[in-house]
């Protein structure tokens, strides 16, 4: 068995409205022992959002916990390339429930790769909601794929989200407004640093699965 070697390059397009994101790579070089040869991975991080402040925060974190020292993170704003390679983690923030069009042609478009995903969410904090999202947005990955598993925790939402909010309020449905505007309170300090802390656990349970 080989090493790869060279890999291919492809293009990913982007709304500019939502495509600020980053990526990370991490470069596992070829290594042969006696016992084994160690083949070349790169593992890919992108995010795609509005504020790009809030995905370097999770994307930071989930980059420092891979392993190697060859990788890079990359605003995918700039850089519309995505490498070929063997592992994704493939970042999203949600949209209607799900993740961006974008996002699922890509995830429909691999083929043999391992993935995890990981995103943010606006709207509540709950683990059934997440894997309720989870379970929708990694219906787009091919049956020939590996899926690894998924993070998702709550996350800041753009000022206008609170303007349309308040634009809809009614006397008929005054108190869920208040439970819309609440909610977007609470989010604005997130991802905090617990969701940080939980982000590199969920690397490491992601990292135990991966087989190179």
């Amino acid at each position: 068995m080989r090493c790869p070697g060279r890999l291919q390059w492809r293009p990913l397009y982007v709304n500019h409205e939502i495509s600020t994101g980053y990526r990370c790579t991490v470069n596992c070089h070829h290594q042969q022992t006696q016992k084994k040869e160690e083949f070349l991975c790169w593992i890919i991080l992108f995010y795609i959002k509005a504020d790009p402040e809030i995905q370097r925060k999770i994307a930071a974190s989930i980059f420092s916990r891979l392993p190697g020292n060859s990788k890079d993170l990359i605003n995918i704003d700039t850089d519309k390339t995505i490498p070929e390679a063997n592992v994704y983690f493939i970042g999203f923030c949600v949209h209607r429930g799900s993740c961006s069009l974008e996002v699922s042609d890509f995830l429909n478009d691999l083929s043999g790769k391992q993935i995890a995903l990981f995103g943010t969410c606006g709207m509540g904090d709950s683990p059934e909601y997440y894997k309720d999202i989870a379970g929708r947005v990694s219906a787009w990955i091919e049956a020939d794929n590996d899926y690894l598993g998924y993070f998702i925790c709550q996350g800041k939402m753009p000022q206008k989200v609170r303007m349309k909010y308040e634009s809809m309020r009614t006397d008929e449905n005054n108190d869920q407004i208040d439970r819309f505007i609440q909610n977007f309170d609470l989010a604005l300090t997130h991802p905090d640093d617990l969701d940080v802390e939980h982000a590199k656990v969920f690397v490491d349970h992601m990292l135990k699965k991966i087989q190179l």
